[in-house]
């Protein structure tokens, strides 16, 4: 007879995340690093229960909003490589939705997490309860359902014995290297205080590995035959290639063959910025070095990526009337994007079998050499920008310069705004994970969280992040998290006074300068915000310096110190880096009674002329 065990549904999901387990570099770890909860209506009583019984397995996290913990369990997953992750659990109401953007984000970007909202009674008997959304026409409805278009797998638990298949599955999904993407378990909360008989089996050790997905013959054959023939090849490397760990492999097959490597912003570190075959980020805040060959490209093989618009100029990059794609993908909807030659397989496996069927066939050296050239004449432009200066408001590129010269080997961490584009371009990123944007989303107020999952993932490491004042203010609470939990992070804030990105992109439009800027927004009084004294009040140490000479001191006494540092600067927010860039398909209004907006939209068509359709 098959031995059981009686508990509540919440104490075996609990049990259930902490016998998960992953093997990373011969180590056995826990799959899981932990939970973050804020306990609220619908998950106090029960989860709360469970969670503190396997405390000592399975860390329980507190932080201050629920997009702020969310954010950090991702960030902890995309620093772990999608090897380990975190799940989340809040309240039935406005602690669930406040996850959804969070969820959303994880989608986008193909990273783990779990959520495990409390839901409504399944009995219904108390309803409507405390935070309950009714739908008038749906007795099935709860507040939930907003996590069904941004999971990968969604389920609601409405009996105990409902819970086993519904993880079993969910552990499919995080661990799949294909379907990864953010998970939602709906636990209602009567249910979870629920108690059933389960099998002591279900709460065995399991040991997840990496599944490494390996091309098919004839797939391999038609990408080799593209390869061969190609004069003028480069190679996209996206996210999938640190994911698969295959940056070695990388470094070997661009040698190999002389292939110029560029960089997608979630792939961005898969190869030191000094390898010579690194041109550097590619598309709209791409190098001058990248874009120039990517025109000229006849093949475009690109690994591990989705071709978002960014990385491929709105599809208006590659210039060349014959190029053809190679998409080396673990995912057939990214493998099969406009046309390309499809290639499924893991990025690690899929390089290495490429590289084996080209065996000694190398690129031109007239190719190389105009590799060569575009990547001096790019650094010398990089130089210039990021170089120190004693101008009262210095650029956004002046602040990353002085950022690298001070803390060149942390991690910088970043999301929003203008800083993503400037950091793609001039951040040299040597190891990989050392250079962590979230940018498929691009979710203000990522920032300062994400930078705490950093931190969780990596203990040994430095992390920096990076955040201008809106996205800070829009989210800054898990600042405090870091100084409760005693994590040390290193914060730069640049001060623009306003949306500085979305500003300069509104007058690239034609558009006036409007409701981006403080200067610009219906106001009674000019905000003063004073960032030191809010930072500090949430225990970190902060101070505001007066240029790019104080802020290099002020990095260099942050790392001598330790624990939660701001530092403030003042900033240009109509300064951005003019070499390299790529147009962006941003729609002009067809229709407007001012010339600036009319020429911008005859412009915009000539544009559009120039993209690959399908």
């Amino acid at each position: 007879m098959t031995e059981t065990i009686r508990l509540t549904m919440a104490q075996a999901v609990a049990r259930f995340l902490a016998a998960q387990m992953t093997e990373i570099e011969g180590e056995r770890v826990p799959l899981f690093g932990g939970v973050w909860a804020i306990f609220g209506h619908g998950n106090v009583a029960a989860m709360g229960e469970a969670l503190y019984g396997v405390r000592e397995k399975l860390p329980t996290y507190r932080a201050h909003n629920e997009q702020g913990m969310a954010h950090a369990a991702i960030a902890f997953a995309k620093a772990s490589f999608r090897r380990r992750m975190m799940a989340c659990t809040s309240s039935i109401g406005p602690g669930a939705t406040n996850m959804v953007t969070a969820a959303a984000m994880a989608h986008v970007n193909r990273l783990p997490v779990l959520f495990l909202p409390g839901d409504v009674f399944a009995n219904r008997r108390p309803d409507p309860v405390l935070q309950q959304v009714e739908d008038f026409a749906d007795g099935t409805v709860s507040a939930n359902d907003c996590f069904r278009p941004v999971s990968r797998y969604f389920d609601r638990i409405t009996r105990p014995e409902q819970i086993m298949p519904a993880l079993r599955r969910a552990l499919q999904v995080l661990t799949d290297p294909a379907e990864c993407g953010p998970v939602t378990l709906a636990l209602c909360q009567d249910t979870q205080a629920e108690a059933y008989d389960y099998p002591v089996s279900f709460f065995a050790e399991t040991v997840h590995t990496q599944r490494r997905v390996r091309p098919d013959a004839d797939e391999l054959a038609r990408a080799v035959a593209a390869i061969e023939g190609a004069k003028q090849p480069v190679l996209i490397a996206g996210g999938g290639v640190l994911y698969s760990g295959a940056s070695d492999v990388l470094v070997r097959f661009a040698e190999a063959h002389d292939i110029p490597v560029m960089e997608t912003q979630a792939g961005k570190s898969a190869l030191p910025h000094s390898h010579p075959l690194n041109m550097g980020s590619v598309g709209v805040t791409g190098t001058s070095a990248a874009n120039q060959l990517a025109e000229q490209a006849d093949v475009v093989l690109a690994v591990g990526t989705r071709l978002a618009d960014f990385t491929t100029g709105s599809w208006a990059l590659f210039k060349n009337p014959g190029v053809k794609f190679v998409a080396l993908n673990v995912a057939a909807i990214d493998a099969g994007k406009h046309g390309a030659m499809p290639l499924l397989a893991d990025a690690r496996v899929g390089l290495e079998a490429l590289g084996d069927g080209l065996g000694p066939w190398r690129a031109p050296q007239s190719w190389r050499d105009a590799a060569n050239e575009g990547k001096r004449g790019w650094l010398d432009a990089a130089d210039a920008v990021t170089a120190a200066t004693n101008v009262p408001l210095p650029s956004d590129a002046q602040v990353i310069g002085a950022t690298q010269r001070t803390m060149g080997d942390a991690i910088v961490v970043c999301a929003a705004g203008g800083l993503p584009g400037e950091l793609h371009k001039l951040w040299k990123a040597e190891s990989p994970g050392r250079y962590h944007l979230e940018y498929g989303f691009s979710t203000m107020g990522y920032e300062i969280a994400g930078g705490l999952g950093v931190r969780l993932a990596r203990p040994n490491d430095e992390v920096v992040v990076m955040v201008g004042d809106g996205s800070y203010m829009m989210a800054n609470s898990e600042l405090s998290t870091a100084v409760m939990m005693g994590l040390a992070l290193t914060i730069v804030l640049l001060d623009n006074r306003g949306f500085g990105c979305i500003n300069r992109l509104q007058m690239a439009t034609g558009g006036k300068n409007f409701n981006n800027l403080f200067e610009d927004v219906r106001r009674e009084a000019m905000p003063d915000i004073d960032f030191v004294g809010h930072a500090g009040a949430m225990g970190a140490h902060a101070q505001k310096v007066g240029g790019i000479s104080e802020l290099e001191t002020a990095l260099a006494e942050a790392r001598a110190r330790g624990g939660v540092n701001v530092v403030v600067i003042d900033t240009d927010p109509l300064v951005a880096t003019e070499a390299g860039g790529h147009w962006w398909d941003v729609a002009v209004p067809e229709v407007s009674e001012r010339a600036d907006v009319r020429a911008k939209r005859a412009e915009y068509e000539d544009k559009i002329k120039g993209q690959r359709i399908g």
